[in-house]
């Protein structure tokens, strides 16, 4: 018998939500758009776009997709861009001619944006000049027959845009040369597009809204096929558990980490379009000091980020001097936060971190600390309204109260499967339980902890090794800054374990960090190499990528620079 974990939530938190309480997410954007016309909407470079002007731009530019390009509903458009206000323009408006959304990094190298490209069958692509040459590499080989090529300064004042525009490419030279002879202009689609009829189709729940790239669990990346629905319920569950913090048309959020990632896309853009809410746009998170400038303009109210991201904010003296009176919400999700991270959070600001869990393939929140938390808990919370949860041993038996297993979700935010790839989809799918390969505890309130990774975990001595645990203890240490857990080869012991760390303070020494690991860890669970490192590889949102560091040590096959135990 499946079992179903007790769940604890804030008494104004309801267990369950509506999905449908929206015909589409244009019906959503459409009502919001009316109903907050003259609040800001998104804010980028000091520029203001007003939902009135997101209403009648991606309307142009829904328009100008039905009738100059001639596109179809369900039809596929990529969407390639840093956080610029082009980006909620060409998002709502692809939504709202009933087309389904391509998110594409921009960092993507050819083999990559090749495959992507192929994949879901674009056939139109909006993308930043920066990029454009990545683009002239592969498009010939992809069923994209329209590109729309816009600047990092196309959606500002005349004057600040011609400024931005001619010191990135100038300047800064940022934009390398590229071939793209009939790509149409960002502007020249937006002029034409407003003199355009635009034909409202009947988009409907059950419709595909969102391709959301992913590795999934293993392979090559998938495109996981998001819904209406499926987007809807999650922002309505992102509303009832931290809706009471907040509101309505009265917030504005910092969305540092991209929007095309998933992470921001549903809680930055589509819950704080729903609450009326502003979103101040940060093109180059990687810019810590460029960030706090921005900060400092704005009474921020709401922030969301990855562990990383926090842990470099903290480490900025300007980020400490912050006005945070007004900060009501501040959310940690996409990789573990660290107890030291979110005790100097809060110490700092005099919030809670509230840690979040979820992935792509749930659109992506799945479960959430409770808003009334008072303190860092080392848990990813409760599952979030209408969700259901199950943990399973290998055979796929539940496992007792207390025990490790991996983690299955059920409920309405659940993607449909991936894209043209039924036996992927049946490998995770199953009598509508997701498997995540993330493999976590349950303790006696319902509070979820996630262990690791199932491909992460570090066999020792026939011993589970988790790389969280590990690196939650090393980052402890005061002089560490960053640390990545990795399991090597190991003759005696089948693996062992290797940290990879930055430090925070030059004179840290490799002995230091073991006699601290030697105190909080037992014996097999010691690192047995210790490596230093100037910077760790990071994803597109700073989630540390132990799969490369892993890769380097068997391609190495022998032992790296480092300092043994």
């Amino acid at each position: 018998m499946e079992k179903v974990w007790l769940k604890r939530y804030p008494a104004d938190v309801p267990e369950n939500i509506d999905p449908n309480r929206y015909s589409s997410l244009v019906e959503m954007f459409e009502n919001a758009a009316l109903r907050y016309a003259d609040n800001p909407a998104f804010i980028n470079m000091g520029e203001v776009m007003s939902f009135r002007k997101l209403e009648e731009r991606s309307r142009a530019f829904a328009a100008y997709l039905q009738n100059e390009l001639g596109l179809k509903k369900g039809d596929r458009v990529a969407l390639m861009m840093p956080n610029l206000l082009q980006y909620p323009i060409a998002l709502f408006g692809v939504l709202r001619a009933g087309m389904v959304v391509v998110n594409v990094n921009p960092l993507y190298t050819p083999r990559e944006l090749e495959h992507q490209l192929t994949d879901s069958g674009a056939s139109a692509i909006v993308i930043v000049s920066n990029f454009a040459h990545t683009l002239e590499k592969v498009v010939h080989n992809t069923q994209v027959k329209h590109v729309i090529l816009t600047r990092m300064g196309d959606e500002l004042s005349a004057a600040k845009g011609t400024l931005v525009n001619f010191v990135v490419k100038y300047i800064k030279r940022l934009v390398p040369k590229y071939h793209l002879p009939n790509a149409v202009s960002f502007r020249t689609v937006m002029h034409q597009g407003r003199h355009m009829k635009y034909v409202k189709p009947n988009v409907v729940n059950d419709d595909i809204a969102f391709l959301q790239y992913t590795g999934g669990t293993t392979g090559v990346a998938k495109g996981a096929m998001l819904t209406h629905r499926n987007m809807q319920a999650n922002l309505e569950q992102a509303k009832a558990s931290y809706g009471p913090l907040l509101r309505l048309g009265q917030e504005l959020v910092v969305t540092a980490l991209p929007l095309y990632h998933i992470f921001a896309l549903t809680i930055n853009c589509m819950f704080f379009i729903e609450l009326g809410g502003s979103s101040l746009l940060i093109t180059n998170p990687r810019d810590i000091p460029g960030l706090v400038k921005e900060l400092s303009r704005y009474p921020f109210t709401a922030l969301s980020g990855v562990n990383t991201l926090f842990n470099a904010m903290l480490n900025n003296e300007d980020f400490k001097k912050l006005d945070f009176s007004n900060l009501r919400l501040s959310v940690g999700g996409g990789a573990a936060v660290q107890k030291s991270v979110a005790e100097r959070w809060e110490a700092l600001t005099g919030l809670h971190l509230l840690e979040g869990y979820g992935l792509t393939e749930c659109s992506p929140l799945v479960t959430g600390n409770p808003y009334d938390l008072k303190h860092y808990s080392g848990s990813i919370g409760l599952p979030v309204p209408s969700t259901d949860i199950r943990l399973v041993d290998e055979n796929g038996h539940d496992v007792a109260e207390g025990e490790a297993g991996e983690l299955l979700v059920k409920g309405p935010q659940v993607m449909l499967g991936y894209w043209q790839r039924p036996d992927a989809t049946d490998e995770v799918l199953k009598d509508g339980w997701l498997s995540t390969g993330d493999i976590a505890t349950v303790d006696e309130q319902g509070f979820l902890h996630i262990v690791d990774r199932k491909k992460d975990m570090i066999l020792v001595s026939g011993f589970n090794v988790y790389p969280n645990e590990i690196e939650e203890v090393v980052s402890q240490h005061a002089k560490v800054l960053e640390v990545a857990a990795i399991g090597v080869p190991s003759q005696s012991t089948g693996e062992k374990v290797k940290i990879c760390v930055v430090k925070r303070d030059a004179s840290l020494t490799a002995e230091e960090i073991l006699d601290h690991c030697r105190r909080n860890l037992t014996g097999y669970k010691v690192p047995k190499i210790v490596e230093f490192r100037d910077e760790l590889p990071k994803s597109n949102v700073g989630k540390i990528l132990r799969r490369e560091l892993r890769d380097e040590a068997v391609k190495a096959n022998a032992p790296d620079r480092q300092n043994a135990a």
